[in-house]
């Protein structure tokens, strides 16, 4: 990777959908929580740099697990590993994770602090492609039927081999998306790429992995575990 690398890891959820007193991101998966799985799969990218996106009241948590795993530590502790507290929304805390960030030039992933699945190879082939292209969004087909539903309960099929679910790690050139942050929150904007699109520039999609589910409830940490046994 010939541009220098970030990752902004967005940490912000809540444990409500989970039925849990605790942020789903630092509920358990075997023996570590959901977020430590996740930034250690950013670690595996050479020269990466990680800003960890939190809400101020989890702080404490984010120190626990610090101190409790060996290579979070020594990044930190290196620098490799920055926090920053997050905002009222999501847009205003990846706004605040790329403002942690005082280069101009590079490369920036954005990712979900709850998808810890995502595999090392995708990470990688997503900043190779936003490094030729300034943007790469990770996208799966849908498998399911899918209808529209109108306002009085009417529905109406829609084709589905038109339709893309959308994923993290969101990459993009670090100059475009920061600019296109700085152009301030709109109601209809939904993930990074959404910020990215109405700031003119074009959204490529890449292949991304069904495995790499978002953990917001219960069974989906179940499937979480299913697949990290496997």
């Amino acid at each position: 990777m010939s541009k220098s690398i970030f990752s902004v890891i967005v940490a912000g959820g809540s444990g409500s959908r989970m039925k849990s007193v605790i942020a789903k991101q630092f509920l358990p998966l075997f023996d570590k929580p959901i977020l430590s799985h996740t930034i250690e799969k950013f670690l595996q990218i050479p020269d990466n740099n990680i800003i960890v996106v939190l809400p101020e009241s989890d702080m404490f948590f984010w120190e626990d697990i610090i101190q409790s795993n060996d290579t979070l530590l020594a990044a930190v502790n290196t620098g490799q590993i920055k926090s920053v507290v997050g905002g009222a929304t999501r847009f205003q805390s990846v706004n605040n994770g790329l403002n942690a960030i005082a280069e101009t030039e590079g490369l920036v992933a954005i990712h979900d602090g709850v998808r810890p699945l995502i595999s090392v190879e995708k990470i990688k082939d997503s900043f190779a492609q936003a490094q030729t292209s300034d943007s790469s969004i990770l996208a799966v087909a849908v498998k399911d039927s899918v209808r529209a539903v109108k306002p009085n309960g009417d529905s109406k099929i829609i084709d589905r081999s038109a339709l893309q679910l959308i994923q993290t790690p969101q990459t993009f050139n670090l100059k475009l998306i920061k600019d296109a942050y700085a152009l301030g929150e709109l109601a209809h904007f939904t993930d990074d790429a959404s910020v990215f699109e109405q700031a003119g520039h074009k959204v490529n999609l890449m292949e991304g992995e069904y495995k790499n589910i978002k953990i917001t409830t219960p069974e989906d940490l179940a499937v979480a575990e299913a697949l990290l046994n496997k």
